[in-house]
């Protein structure tokens, strides 16, 4: 009986993979969604700068995009002649990359970030840097999402009085208010799936290591990775496949399996989800009544689609959350030190404890509305034996006994909860008041793929529903996410051009 079930579920993991018993993959690439040319999106990019309050979304723009949009238009890649926009902690040869902080309002390396190169390589325009939650929103724990002392406070497009979340706060709201085709973000703990979800817009956080990190201003080389964000899964699963591939210069490129990366576009237009086994997370839907009646007709949309849902009694342990907050703390300091240390040029910060001087100086630009007691943690995390067995732990529970065990005991592919609750008000006196929805941090400490998709809204605010799967599982997350798109009856929200 064992073999039998195992041998079925075998079956069904080969056709959610667009494959046949033969082990031939389908080779279905997916289109491009529709985009507009590179001067309409700078047209709505200033017009949305121009409203008060301003969109603040996009912070500076590329001072070449004409002399690329023609050899754009010339190249055959994937991305010929498509817009993406690029988180401004993500290194640009041709604009200054600052982590949103005045610190680095000059830090202009010359060099783009591997990404960033293998983007230009595949046809993208590269149009400019989106705001963000200054240092990744790695700066203080009374923080307000999307506040940078570079950018000012950026905004949900659905409503300019509500937060975009953060730390990529900029990609999703330029990406929902349609400034560009897609957007680069970044991720520790949530910064690209909280913002795609509250904004409305596809964001996929993959498996660490599928795309290079160098080039970009580190929090953690554990848990930080980049990702796309866009309208579609599709298009999330194209910007995907064009960014992913080993790097030298970044060791965890390193781990991916064997064809890991090969599989991204294939399947995506015919995946289905009969006898896909999902694991609901019954426990992270949190209190919200309306986000549960989402996540209900959510459910019954994959139900409906053929998906087996097993409902899931897990509650994450308080351990986990201290675990990571030392191992961050200390890994910051290490890796920010790193970074600011090798800038080429003659950069005014060279160390956690020059940006923490820098502030203190320029207090009313910098700190007016919150402080920086994260940084001052993080410079005082020296104890290196606290923190390796931190961040032992932090990954223990959220890998091998989290996730892991979830998927194999459960025999599943896949779990899912409602990714965040609505955008809630900003608040630049309070900081965040951020709802208890969700399950963002398993897949983030454990360094796997998370994938959020639109399932609906409430009053006009948008709320993601989250797939959640095991390392290097990104192409089978992406196709569920796929199949969930077709599948979906819920009426989205669309905020309007500003």
């Amino acid at each position: 009986m064992i073999a039998l079930r195992k041998r079925a579920f075998a079956g069904v993991v080969l056709g959610l993979l667009g494959m046949g018993q033969s082990g031939n993959a389908v080779a279905t690439s997916p289109r491009a969604s529709a985009a507009e040319s590179p001067v309409t999106y700078l047209k709505r990019i200033s017009a949305s700068n121009r409203v008060q309050p301003p969109l603040a979304a996009v912070i500076a723009i590329a001072p070449d995009v004409l002399n690329q949009t023609a050899a754009a238009l010339r190249s055959d890649g994937p991305l010929a002649g498509l817009s993406v926009l690029i988180k401004d902690n993500v290194e640009t040869r041709d604009m200054p990359t600052t982590a949103g902080s005045l610190a680095l309002a000059n830090n202009r390396t010359g060099r783009d970030a591997p990404l960033v190169g293998r983007l230009r390589t595949a046809g993208a325009v590269v149009l400019g840097k989106t705001n963000l939650s200054e240092w990744a929103n790695f700066r203080s724990s009374l923080s307000s999402s999307g506040w940078s002392g570079v950018g000012g406070q950026a905004r949900n497009p659905h409503a300019l009085d509500r937060s975009p979340c953060g730390s990529s706060s900029g990609s999703g709201a330029a990406v929902a208010a349609g400034l560009a085709w897609a957007a680069v973000g970044t991720e520790t703990d949530g910064s690209i799936t909280c913002p795609a979800s509250v904004n409305g817009v596809v964001g996929f956080k993959p498996t660490v290591g599928m795309i290079s990190r160098s080039g970009i201003v580190p929090i953690s080389h554990v848990q930080d990775t980049p990702g796309p964000m866009t309208r579609t899964v599709a298009d999330a699963a194209i910007m995907l496949d064009a960014m992913a591939g080993a790097d030298a210069t970044d060791p965890a490129t390193a781990a991916a399996p064997s064809g890991a990366r090969a599989g991204l576009l294939s399947g995506l237009a015919d995946a289905n989800l009969k006898g896909v086994r999902i694991g609901v997370l019954v426990k992270q839907v949190g209190p919200l009544p309306r986000v549960s009646a989402l996540f209900k007709a959510a459910k019954a949309d994959l139900v409906s689609a053929g998906a087996v849902l097993v409902p899931i009694d897990f509650t994450i342990p308080e351990a986990l959350g201290k675990a990571e907050q030392t191992a961050l703390l200390y890994e910051f300091r290490i890796d920010l030190d790193h970074y600011l240390g090798a800038l080429p040029g003659h950069s005014q910060v060279r160390s956690l404890a020059d940006v923490i001087e820098f502030d203190k100086a320029r207090h009313g630009q910098e700190m007016r509305w919150f402080e920086q007691d994260l940084l001052e943690q993080a410079l005082a995390a020296t104890d290196a034996t606290a923190y390796i067995k931190a961040r032992a732990d932090a990954s223990r529970l959220a890998g091998p006994e989290g996730i892991d065990r979830l998927l194999r005991e459960n025999n599943l592919v896949a779990l899912i909860a409602p990714t965040a609750g609505p955008a809630w008000s900003i608040d630049l006196i309070n900081g965040d008041h951020v709802s208890d929805v969700g399950a963002g941090s398993l897949p983030a400490v454990a360094g796997y793929p998370h994938l959020t998709v639109p399932m609906g809204a409430v009053e006009g605010l948008p709320v993601g529903l989250s797939f959640i799967g095991k390392a290097w599982d990104d192409a089978v997350i992406l196709r569920i996410g796929a199949a969930y798109e077709r599948a979906r009856h819920a009426v989205l929200a669309v905020a309007p051009n500003r």
